[in-house]
């Protein structure tokens, strides 16, 4: 409450300095809002030299005091105070206003110093070129202007650098954060910057690069955990599963070690790098997976690489996870590696069936049909007039409200459908026909299906739709190979002509049509079928690359077990049967 006296200010403001410090320094948290005592300070600064700042802004404060207060004795103390300042700017990533105050301060000792050339960086160039103040001995400082200075340079670099990452300018974030990593800072900050250099060449379409710094960032702080989890994720990019896997599988047993932080072996600073730099991309790169995220990516991964041992390991381990109450500890946002639960299920009895695990499969995907039933109305149309109109208009959040709901419905419908599906060939490879004819003939097959489809499709439930319509053409396969077996050749015809109605040139449905025909001895028509088959692109072998989106991961197995397994054989008895008509017309 004392009156600003001229000579004791230089004291004032080195208190005020050390005491924002300390609380900084204490709190350890990251740096948020404005530093209401460097405000006070200034104002107390300008009423000893009987001037006014009431009513002006920071930046508007700064300016006013750098440009009026002459007095030789305060300017070490103003330029300690500027460089706190714009600790709080930066932590805030207020660089522009960071900049004009070390614009301020170097125009105050040298207007030349103030100007960088053209293409280089304006902060970091100021920031460079301020001149630490003497320290006067009599007043002890709790962090010194000079160390203050290296970590402000540090911080400037890293922030700029991500905000270049985010914005996609990749050299110029490249250059930044390559500035960062040569700054004055703690080793975990250091591993934090060589991550987000792997990540920029990563998306620079450089992935060795990209190995190389995270390498380092593991060499620097070996508990840099989302440095490993990106680690893999380059592998997966290269196709070089062994090496994602162990990646995979290192990140798992490191999360579930839970070791503690290593205490910092280097000074200790009450303002630090980490302290100022926390923006929401740094966040999203340096995201620690939760180890079931970790589990179920090993199981994905073993299960597309046909690992199918260590996929059914894995996603026992998971499925175990889930009693545990895995949903309430995972968040299931965009960030997160998990799919929909069902989906994981699904997966999971597909990983059990390849392993000839079929009784486990089937009861796996009873859970999944158990759980969908319910979920399921019985009336769903799926209507043009449900899309989201271009313009905002007062029923365009119930159309959206709907829409999700249509959605929400149609996957519920898939997972059940691909239960029953997953049940059908299970049932068939134990042997026993009927039963998988029985599945394959439940609602994913007719009522289910069907009244999920009409003439008009929106666009943004095009997917789901496809997704289902594969499910229910490989129903129709899967029941039309058992009427096969059974020696229903007429309901077998029925089913693939069904098929190929759904989705017309179907390589599998063509072929195992061209067999019924051939078993009902309609031998001319097969004949005919097969050439017309044999000419399409996908070619006599039966196979074709899937067009379009590409089918969820639980169907890959089905979309195998419904390839036609004897197409070399039919092939020879056709062209044998078109040998013997062209020799002899009247057979």
């Amino acid at each position: 409450g004392l009156p600003p006296a001229l000579p004791a200010l230089p004291l004032e403001l080195t208190v005020l300095y050390n005491s924002l410090l300390f609380a900084t320094g204490a709190s350890d948290s990251a740096i948020q809002g404005e530093a209401e005592g460097i405000r006070q300070g200034l104002l107390r600064v300008l009423e000893a030299c009987g001037a006014c700042g009431q009513g002006l802004s920071t930046e508007e404060l700064w300016q006013k005091v750098l440009q009026e207060v002459t007095a030789e004795e305060l300017q070490a103390p103003l330029h300690r105070l500027g460089a706190l300042q714009a600790a709080w700017w930066l932590a805030a990533s207020r660089l522009g206003s960071a900049a004009g105050l070390f614009r301020l301060l170097s125009n105050a000792e040298d207007p030349e110093r103030a100007h960088c050339s053209e293409g280089e960086n304006e902060l970091l160039y100021l920031l460079k070129a301020w001149r630490v103040p003497a320290e006067a001995a009599s007043l002890p400082l709790v962090q010194s202007a000079e160390d203050l200075k290296e970590i402000l340079c540090t911080a400037a670099a890293f922030l700029q650098g991500l905000q270049e990452l985010e914005a996609g300018n990749f050299p110029t974030a490249l250059s930044l954060l390559q500035e960062a990593a040569g700054g004055f800072c703690s080793k975990k900050v250091l591993a934090q910057i060589y991550t987000c250099l792997g990540c920029c060449a990563q998306r620079m379409g450089k992935p060795q690069s990209a190995l190389q710094h995270l390498k380092r960032a593991l060499q620097v702080d070996f508990q840099c955990l989302p440095a490993l989890s990106h680690v893999a994720a380059v592998y997966h990019e290269l196709g070089e599963t062994e090496a994602e896997l162990q990646a995979l599988a290192l990140l798992y047993e490191a999360l579930e070690k839970k070791t503690p932080a290593a205490a910092s072996s280097g000074p200790y600073f009450l303002i630090r790098t980490e302290l100022l730099v926390h923006t929401p991309i740094l966040a999203s790169l340096l995201r620690h997976r939760h180890p079931s995220e970790v589990k179920y990516l090993l199981a994905q991964r073993c299960l597309r690489d046909g690992r199918v041992a260590d996929a059914v390991e894995h996603y026992l381990d998971f499925l175990a996870l889930l009693q545990e109450g895995l949903q309430q500890q995972v968040p299931l946002d965009g960030g997160s590696a998990l799919p929909r639960i069902p989906e994981v299920f699904l997966e999971a009895a597909s990983a059990l069936e390849q392993a000839g695990r079929h009784q486990d499969a089937i009861t796996v995907c009873e859970e999944v049909i158990s759980r969908t039933t319910d979920l399921i109305p019985r009336m769903l149309r799926v209507e043009e007039r449900l899309e989201q109109p271009e313009c905002p208009s007062p029923g365009a959040g119930l159309a959206g409200g709907l829409l999700s709901q249509k959605k929400e419905s149609l996957c519920c419908l898939a997972w059940r459908a691909a239960g029953y599906l997953h049940q059908g060939w299970a049932w068939a490879k134990l042997g026993e026909s009927k039963e998988a004819v029985t599945q394959f003939s439940r609602e994913c097959l007719e009522d289910a299906v069907s009244r999920s489809m009409c003439l008009s499709v929106p666009e943004s439930l095009l997917p789901e739709v496809e997704v289902l319509q594969k499910i229910r053409l490989l129903s129709l396969i899967g029941r039309g190979a058992q009427f096969l077996e059974l020696g229903r050749h007429k309901e077998a015809l029925l089913d693939f002509q069904h098929g190929l109605q759904i989705l017309p040139g179907d390589p599998a449905a063509a072929s195992y049509l061209v067999q019924a025909l051939w078993k009902l001895n309609r031998k001319q028509e097969a004949a005919a079928h097969w050439q017309k088959f044999s000419q399409s692109p996908a070619g006599e072998d039966g196979q074709q690359e899937e067009q379009g989106r590409p089918f969820p991961l639980y169907l890959v197995s089905c979309l195998k077990q419904a390839t036609f397994p004897h197409g070399a054989s039919l092939a020879r008895s056709i062209r044998d049967y078109l040998g013997t008509t062209s020799r002899d017309p009247s057979s």
